[in-house]
């Protein structure tokens, strides 16, 4: 079914209700004192410079649906970038970054370190990728808009992507004053190709190329319910760098070989989401065709790791994946972050979705997750649903829907040098970036 075939009223309809939900909660859960955003609902959640980065895209898309004018989104974004780019770097504990890079999570009034939490790598990247939006949509000759940009690029080429490599083939995920470098770090097909691209781009501490070489050589092909693809249980990693980047038509030297690209192999991964809800084979309830999304999420367990209800293991927020570890919570938000690979399937479940559990709909849209198999020692209760929302999940809803309506993430990423020339340099060639 092509795209244009389901672009219809009512599905219109759906999506502006959907998108402007999730638009709205960057608009209210932000500080307008120094632009950081809450990483959740959660009473007393600190900032996600995730969560930053996520809102400072969604400002441009907020001025093209009339939710918000260019001139505040100026004043918003400004807020933001002037916060980060004066805010305090260096080794020290309660610092804001150190090297270019900043904290996973901040306070929201201060800006400080919370939670002892570690110097985000691939947090990093999604709050200077989300800034490169702002730099080529803001192109006017106005004084605001020239502080964007004269802010985004200074803030962009400061951070050392290298260091981050720790004299290792690939980047580490994070850095901790306490203890130095984390020993995990971003290999298998991850969210981090997008994190590669913007080192490879960078024109003073960029990575080496072969980072990104060394990033491809542990990747595992494998098939599932008839789809051949490069494997990640969880379903955002197969959409988080194309939130961003356009990657239909284009390779790097490890998709030549397959013959496919990064956008087919996340449609791919989309329908094994949906094969898996149809065979369910640990027989959880509410799966089937039109009932499906396993990612990382939050779950019923809540703030502890793991409960047992029922005989069965469930979890709190944890990396949910297909074929595990499942538990039978599923997370709307990814399947309508799916909208661009596979429409013709995602559109029903989103359908199916809103009218068998109306609970999940609130005020930015659809609530984290739902698990209809978890009764928490009640048999008459219809399973557990969150109540809560996160900048994570509400970001990649507002990004996908305009990119699936109109590409608009995807055109001004496609303007800009950095994101082009790391692309190069990982090896990318065909389709748009051979074009003149």
């Amino acid at each position: 079914m092509r795209s244009t075939d389901i672009k219809t009223s009512t599905n219109l309809e759906l999506f502006d209700t959907l998108q402007k939900g999730a638009i709205r909660y960057f608009i209210d859960n932000v500080n307008p004192a120094n632009g950081l955003v809450a990483d959740s609902t959660w009473e007393g959640a600190p900032s996600s410079i995730a969560a930053v980065g996520l809102a400072l895209a969604t400002y441009p898309i907020a001025v093209e649906r009339g939710l918000m004018t260019r001139s505040e989104a100026v004043e918003r974004t400004l807020t933001s970038l002037r916060f980060f780019h004066d805010s305090p770097q260096g080794p020290e504990t309660d610092t804001t970054g150190y090297k270019g890079l900043y904290y996973h999570f901040l306070d929201m009034k201060t800006g400080q370190r919370v939670w002892e939490c570690e110097l985000s790598t691939i947090d990093t990247a999604c709050l200077i990728i989300g800034m490169l939006v702002n730099t080529i949509y803001f192109d006017e000759n106005t004084t605001g808009e020239r502080e964007i940009r004269m802010l985004v690029d200074a803030l962009y080429q400061r951070v050392d992507w290298h260091w981050a490599l720790n004299g290792g083939p690939t980047v580490s995920h994070g850095w901790k004053p306490e203890s130095s470098f984390l020993k995990d770090r971003w290999e298998g097909l991850d969210e981090a190709l997008f994190l590669y691209v913007l080192g490879l781009g960078s024109p003073l501490h960029p990575l080496p190329k072969d980072s990104y070489t060394a990033w491809t050589s542990t990747f595992r092909w494998e098939e599932l319910y008839g789809q051949e693809f490069v494997f990640a249980g969880p379903l955002f990693v197969h959409q988080f760098s194309q939130m961003w980047i356009d990657l239909r038509g284009i390779q790097d030297d490890y998709m030549r070989q397959k013959g496919l690209d990064y956008f087919e192999n996340s449609r791919r991964a989309t329908y094994v989401q949906q094969q898996y809800a149809v065979h369910n084979p640990q027989k959880f309830v509410g799966y089937n065709e039109q009932c499906w999304g396993i990612t990382a999420s939050e779950g019923p367990a809540g703030d502890r790791y793991t409960i047992e209800d029922d005989g069965r293991r469930f979890f709190g927020y944890h990396a949910r994946g297909v074929p595990e570890p499942d538990d039978g919570t599923l997370s709307p938000w990814v399947v309508i972050a799916s909208l661009p690979f596979a429409p013709e399937i995602v559109i029903p479940t989103i359908e199916r979705i809103k009218s068998s559990y109306p609970q999940l709909s609130g005020k930015y849209g659809f609530t984290c997750s739902l698990n209809p198999t978890f009764r928490g020692g009640s048999k008459s209760e219809p399973g557990w649903i969150s109540k809560n929302y996160y900048g994570i999940n509400e970001g990649p809803n507002a990004l996908m829907i305009e990119n699936f309506r109109t590409g608009l993430i995807w055109r001004l990423l496609k303007q800009c040098p950095y994101v082009v020339d790391g692309l190069h340099r990982a090896g990318f060639r065909g389709g748009w970036l051979d074009e003149p």
